[in-house]
């Protein structure tokens, strides 16, 4: 388990539908260590922190894993790490094997597992289609977010060790397939 891109961005205006609409979800990959601080990420910011951002929602990880699965689902489109605004992409860490509770330790930070991602509208604005919010949900591939237990550096390449709080509780994939279909209730 390891972390293969360690991504940032800042909020930016673009237009979709004929609507200015900030957002952060374009995230590029840093080279060398970035500082992990309470709400984020050194050099990343999140656009409406009524949704993103905040104690429980600092660091949004997604999986590598699922990159080959998107390549197919959109053909043509450049998927480098990043492009579902994540700021850390991982290798061998998955949300059916992860939960609520569980610690991550990466460089010299540590961070809790939280949260499902529940995507919203601005994935469609990235992807420049408007099923890719449904694709998402189909896909069951949301990725989680993470709070910061102790700030430190982390950097693509480090090492993730993680220590699961309990196999009694449900997972990440658990907890978004649940939300998933109330919603569709």
């Amino acid at each position: 388990m390891n972390i293969v891109s360690v991504n940032v961005g800042l909020p930016r205006q673009v237009e979709w539908h004929g609507e200015v609409v900030t957002t952060a979800i374009f995230k590029t990959a840093v080279i060398g260590a970035v500082a992990v601080k309470a709400v984020n990420l050194g050099g990343d910011r999140q656009a409406d922190l009524t949704v993103h951002g905040g104690e429980r929602k600092a660091v949004y990880a997604y999986p590598s894993e699922h990159y080959d699965y998107w390549r197919s689902e959109v053909p043509g489109r450049e998927l480098s790490y990043g492009a579902f605004g994540e700021n850390l992409t991982t290798a061998g860490v998955v949300e059916t094997e992860v939960g609520p509770g569980d610690l991550l330790e990466i460089g010299t930070a540590a961070f809790t597992v939280t949260v499902p991602r529940m995507p919203c509208y601005k994935l469609g604005l990235r992807f420049g289609r408007l099923d890719m919010v449904k694709r998402f949900w189909i896909s069951r591939r949301c990725g989680f977010y993470l709070s910061v237990l102790r700030e430190g550096d982390i950097a693509a390449g480090d090492r993730i060790r993680l220590t699961r709080l309990s196999i009694e509780r449900p997972s990440i994939a658990d907890l978004f397939t649940a939300r998933s279909q109330a919603g569709s209730s």
